[in-house]
């Protein structure tokens, strides 16, 4: 029962969130025999990454994996970066860890956050190598994702996030 569920809620050339790699286009679905057993499959994927992942059917909502954000959900996520950066005092091995999280969490609203608290304007310190990465990272998600939803190209969802930016240092 569950394996029709799964089967009818994700089609093949529909794009999809998948937690800890962000947003791919599932190409087909197919029958794969592992381990003596016939297992339907979402093969899925990731252009920019030149990447593949084949995720069983019956475990695609276990993963993570989920359909792309709501219009509305964006909208969310891009009043999320213009709001204050909140920088915790903590260590940061600890920050480094908790926005990792938020960034393979695959909740949009969690990586914006992550966008926000490590944007550094041109006036502003220095970012470390490792600070760099994270909001690289987060930042690839977030565009990558508005780029779907949008329907538009990476290069435009890039320039809508960055005025966002833009208006809240200003």
């Amino acid at each position: 029962m569950t394996k029709s569920k799964n089967n009818s809620e994700f089609r093949a050339n529909e794009y999809v969130v998948y937690p800890s790699h962000g947003v791919g286009q599932i190409v087909s679905i197919e029958k794969q025999e592992v381990a003596g057993m016939e297992l339907e499959m979402f093969v899925i994927s990731f252009e920019k990454d030149k990447m593949t992942l084949r995720v069983p059917t019956a475990k695609a909502s276990s993963v993570g994996m989920r359909a792309l954000s709501s219009p509305d959900i964006v909208d969310k996520a891009m009043s999320t970066l213009k709001g204050r950066a909140r920088v915790k005092r903590a260590m940061w091995s600890r920050r480094a860890q908790e926005y990792e999280q938020k960034i393979n969490s695959g909740d949009l609203i969690m990586i914006a956050e992550v966008v926000r608290d490590l944007h550094r304007n041109d006036d502003q310190r220095e970012q470390s190598y490792s600070e760099r990465q994270l909001y690289e990272a987060a930042l690839e998600r977030l565009t990558r994702e508005v780029a779907a939803v949008d329907g538009g190209g990476e290069d435009q969802a890039q320039k809508k996030v960055d005025a966002v930016l833009e208006s809240r240092a200003a």
